[in-house]
């Protein structure tokens, strides 16, 4: 006869210690499930990507209704089916509509939960984390409506939702609390170039920023935010990103050991031998958790300790991490903070917008931070797993494992060097030794074929060119990466070039009517099709087709360049350095009415307003603009400088 297993908690780290579960005992147990959100199991760690329109809901699913049907486990999701009590006399538990379930072993995993300053405000409507479905819907419907956006908080969660709610169309402004992006992954000249490549992209932070006060409307609808410097900003939608508390209270209420989270030992039981814990709402020796690579660790634990196999234990691990922004190359790994014991091998190249740090203590690598060019990270952090001796390749470290020559590689690929062990996709915790396995077994040829068998890059899509390297390496001349064709963006299967020809083939002339007809899985687009259909409309159908301005990079749309202290410079078009007193007058006069810092005459015989807000800027633009001038050409990627002679009216050259 089957024991009982009741998991409270449908999120990832339960779900993939039932998967592992399955694997290796699969008739033990009958398994009952209580989630607090309607959905079956899905990867909350692509919330993001989800938020900026490159995936939808059904695409980060894991698990499906049908997963867990096929499993013969019963499922109960939703808020009504919240447990509200653990009766461990009786080995049961009640939800709040009343039902209840018994079992031999119970596994709690409740995660954890948004922490929300207790502002004066906290409570008004459009202010919300991001941690959920709910959330994200929530901010979906705010960015369809709004258009001013406050982040409270810039680490991961922080930036990528700013980064999201960017990509919809709305203002951003994000607050964080001291002068360092991402303070806990990166060091500060990381932060800097992180700092300036968000800005390029139209974001606005405001730094080393104490929020005091979020303000609302007699309607209880959040209008702006305050600071104690005296500052205050319009605000829609407010977003507080500041980090996770361990969802205890269920726990504690149960009678269970717990200090900042509920305390486990190696192998995953709490205080109750009858109860397993695994998540972001356990404590193991001291530590909690956030990155889902150790979560996915102690599901393999704990499914072997609920299968009485009595032989796994867990260690803390170390941990990396990567930001979910397309376009940005990051990954921070270990203790990368200098201290007296340690030493710092660093590559910078600001122009190039690359920085490498890896700290090394007694010839072992001990963390490692690298922007621009992430490729070695993998080796980086499988050597500090490892515990690597590298103090005959220090020399050479900072270049990568493809520079070792003879002491390494002997000319190998990067991947091939990877031991089985090496993790490849931190996101599903899938090693190399797993996908080889599965390429050589099940004859997978494809990088979905990998995909749907492995998990491995079906994510964040970060390890994408790990595992195409790892297909390659194991197939050798049956793969063939040239006929593959690489879509413009996630919201759609079709390249640049298809989309170019399909709109004179089909006389799309609009971004809504390419992307119905392509069937977009986002209908609107997001930040990296619409500026790309927007061009190819405008080329194709000049003089007919109307510059979509919301599908244009931010200095296009505003038509100025974001500057390091998050102002904007203006530049008035001058033919050819050419101007008259009216036009200087009226430039002169703008710079005085909005406190324009900065005037310079720039190399390409122009006028720069330098320092202009940016709620400043429609206003100057129509002074300028009723003065006959128009704005230069020097915000787009084009041709930015042009050298002229006065003419021959004047040269006598």
């Amino acid at each position: 006869m089957k024991r009982k297993l009741v998991v409270i908690g449908n999120g990832m780290a339960g779900m993939r210690t039932v998967e592992e579960l399955l694997k290796i005992a699969p008739e033990k147990y009958d398994i009952t499930v209580f989630g607090e959100e309607p959905y079956g199991n899905y990867n909350r760690i692509m919330l993001s990507p989800v938020l900026t329109g490159e995936k939808t809901i059904k695409e980060i699913m894991i698990n499906d209704i049908n997963w867990y049907e096929e499993n013969d486990i019963t499922l109960h999701a939703g808020a009504e089916k919240t447990v509200v009590e653990i009766d461990r006399r009786n080995k049961k538990v009640v939800t709040k509509d009343g039902t209840e379930a018994s079992y031999d072993r119970l596994l709690l995993a409740t995660g954890s939960n948004p922490f929300i300053i207790p502002l004066p405000g906290h409570d008004l409507k459009g202010v919300t984390a991001f941690r959920d479905i709910g959330d994200v819907d929530t901010m979906l419907a705010a960015a369809k409506e709004k258009k001013n956006a406050v982040i409270i908080g810039a680490g991961l969660l922080g930036l990528e939702a700013a980064n999201g709610l960017m990509a919809q169309g709305m203002d951003v402004v994000v607050i964080h609390d001291i002068d360092v992006l991402m303070n806990r992954q990166l060091d500060q000249p990381a932060a800097k170039l992180l700092l300036s490549s968000l800005q390029e992209r139209g974001l606005t932070f405001k730094m080393a920023a104490a929020t005091k006060e979020i303000h609302g409307n007699d309607k209880g609808n959040v209008v702006a935010v305050s600071f104690e410097d005296g500052d205050k900003l319009p605000a829609d939608l407010v977003v507080m990103a500041v980090g996770v508390r361990p969802n205890i209270a269920l726990a504690e209420k149960a009678g269970l050991q717990c200090n900042r989270g509920a305390l486990v030992d190696d192998t995953m039981q709490t205080f109750d031998p009858c109860i397993y814990a695994v998540g972001e709402c356990i404590e193991h020796r001291g530590n909690t958790f956030g990155l889902v690579a150790p979560l996915f660790e102690q599901a393999k634990v704990c499914a072997n300790h609920l299968a009485e196999f009595g032989i796994a234990k867990y260690f803390n691990s170390a941990t990396a991490t990567k930001l979910k922004v397309t376009g940005i190359d990051l990954f921070s790994a270990g203790d990368f903070i200098s201290d007296e014991h340690s030493e710092d091998i660093v590559f910078q190249d600001p122009h190039s917008g690359v920085y490498k740090k890896v700290v090394i203590e007694d010839n072992k690598i001990r963390g490692a931070v690298l922007y621009g060019d992430t490729m070695d990270g993998s080796w980086y952090f499988q050597m500090m797993k490892d515990g690597t001796d590298v103090s005959e390749i220090r020399d050479r470290l900072l270049f990568g494992q493809a520079h070792l020559g003879n002491s390494g590689t002997e000319g190998a690929s990067a991947v091939a060097n990877l031991p089985d062990h090496a993790e490849i996709c931190g996101c599903n915790g899938v090693y190399k030794g797993d996908i080889v396995k599965a390429i050589a077994a099940d004859n997978l040829f494809t990088l979905d074929d990998v995909r749907d068998a492995t998990k491995a890059s079906a994510s964040c899509g970060s390890c994408t060119g790990l595992v195409e390297q790892l297909i390659s390496e194991t197939l050798g001349g049956d793969y063939n990466e040239s006929e593959k064709r690489k879509s413009i963006c996630r919201c759609t299967e079709y390249s640049h070039d298809e989309i170019r020809a399909v709109i004179p083939e089909e006389n799309l002339k609009t971004i809504h009517a390419v992307t119905e007809f392509l069937k977009f899985s986002n209908p609107d687009g997001c930040h990296v099709c619409r500026p790309a259909i927007n061009y190819y409309l405008l080329a194709q159908w000049p003089g007919e087709y109307k510059d979509d301005s919301r599908s244009r990079f931010t200095n296009e749309r505003m038509h100025a360049n974001i500057q390091k202290d998050n102002t904007y410079s203006v530049v008035p078009r001058m033919w050819g350095g050419l101007t008259t007193p009216k036009e200087l007058r009226a430039i002169a006069d703008a710079a005085e009415k909005y406190n324009v810092p900065t005037v310079k005459v720039t190399g390409g015989q122009r006028i720069d307003l330098l320092g202009v807000k940016k709620e400043d800027l429609p206003k100057i633009w129509k002074d300028l603009n009723d003065a006959g001038m128009v704005s230069g050409h020097a915000y787009g990627k084009s041709l930015r400088t042009v050298k002229t002679c006065v003419g021959s009216k004047h040269c006598r050259f």
